[in-house]
């Protein structure tokens, strides 16, 4: 029997890096805002999860100052497992946690490609899953997706929901990871519903998404259809640079837990510095839940038959860089977005305003 336990999130204030050496700084306070988060979070039932928000070892440089692709992965991106995973075990093993986490990071068999890995390590501070994120890419994040190298990938790996949408079996529940806007898409929270998961960490969106209510929706909406907890912590204030003295609150706040039912467990709606949201999770609960209910266990109910007809037509292209580089926005502009909004209204499937 698991009991329930706390899942804390962190909403740190972070640095951008301009080369890996500055992840340390990151490290270094998240070390200090999680012994203050777990001397609070403790003081109700035991923490057992922790999870640390996209962006806040390495921040968004590589996006939002439009770094060419190849030189941020030679000069900025860590591998999996590393000296900055070893960091982030050694945070478990204190305080006996499980941490998810996310960093851009790069695969040993393609040295000029980095990816947008979320991963968990364990109470021993071993990294036992990494999620390489799928879909969903803002047209300014520079990552590369498993669907870019698609060919390659499940020739590798396989075809099967553990090589896109793994999950983690331990002592607190099945853990899985769909970060930022993969969140907005379902296939990528049924994917992991499927693979057995029951706590999810989803994390992180910027503003305006999080003030106009994206976030949110999206994460009550992804736990209520396939009853699993969403753990999303958002990022804190950014600062650009290492050395720069004002942060920028660029995540607009909106962090929060939410539970088998969609409800919020935990809520921190505004940052100011660095803070933290907590909330409980009962597996015990899920899993009668999922058992025992006639109508609200949606998964049951599904017709994969149906389901199957609404995908038979691709819409975004696969293998887009197995054999270029990943583009500078205004080139992914032009080649991706412009080409597959057409591609949707030639289909007949968008209508063309008026103007």
């Amino acid at each position: 029997m698991i009991e329930p336990y706390n899942a804390v999130g962190l909403i740190p204030t972070f640095w951008g890096i301009r080369r890996r050496e500055d992840i340390k700084h990151n490290i270094e306070h998240l070390k200090s805002l999680t012994k203050a988060a777990f001397w609070l979070s403790n003081l109700d039932i035991p923490v057992r999860l922790l999870a640390i928000p996209e962006g806040a070892l390495m921040g968004f440089n590589d996006e939002v100052l439009d770094v060419y692709h190849a030189d941020y992965a030679k000069t900025c991106c860590i591998d999996i497992p590393g000296p900055e995973t070893d960091e982030i075990g050694k945070l478990a093993r204190e305080w006996n946690v499980f941490i998810m986490a996310q960093a851009k990071a790069r695969h040993k068999d393609w040295p000029n490609r980095f990816f947008n890995i979320g991963f968990i390590v364990d109470p021993d501070g071993k990294v036992i899953l990494q999620h390489y994120k799928i879909s969903a890419l803002l047209a300014v994040e520079r990552s590369v997706s498993p669907h870019d190298l698609y060919d390659w990938w499940i020739e590798k790996y396989g075809r099967t929901l553990d090589a896109f949408w793994p999950v983690a079996d331990t002592s607190i529940g099945r853990l899985g990871i769909m970060m930022a806007m993969e969140g907005n898409f379902p296939e990528n929270g049924r994917g992991l519903a499927m693979n057995g998961a029951e706590v999810v960490y989803r994390a992180s969106m910027p503003a305006p998404f999080t003030e106009n209510d994206v976030f949110e929706i999206s994460n009550r909406a992804r736990a209520l259809e396939n009853n699993m907890y969403i753990v999303a912590p958002n990022i804190g204030s950014y600062h650009l640079y290492p050395d720069s003295h004002v942060g920028i609150d660029a995540g607009g706040g909106q962090s929060m837990i939410v539970d088998y039912r969609g409800q919020l467990v935990g809520k921190q709606r505004d940052t100011n510095g660095s803070t933290f949201v907590a909330g409980v999770i009962n597996i015990e609960a899920l899993r009668h839940h999922r058992q025992s209910a006639q109508v609200t266990n949606w998964m049951k109910d599904v017709r994969a038959e149906l389901a199957q007809i609404i995908y038979e037509k691709p819409i975004y292209p696969k293998n887009r860089y197995l054999k270029k580089i990943p583009p500078k926005h205004a080139d992914y502009k032009r080649d991706v977005i412009d080409k597959q909004v057409a591609l949707l209204q030639k289909r007949d499937i968008w209508k063309k305003p008026s103007r």
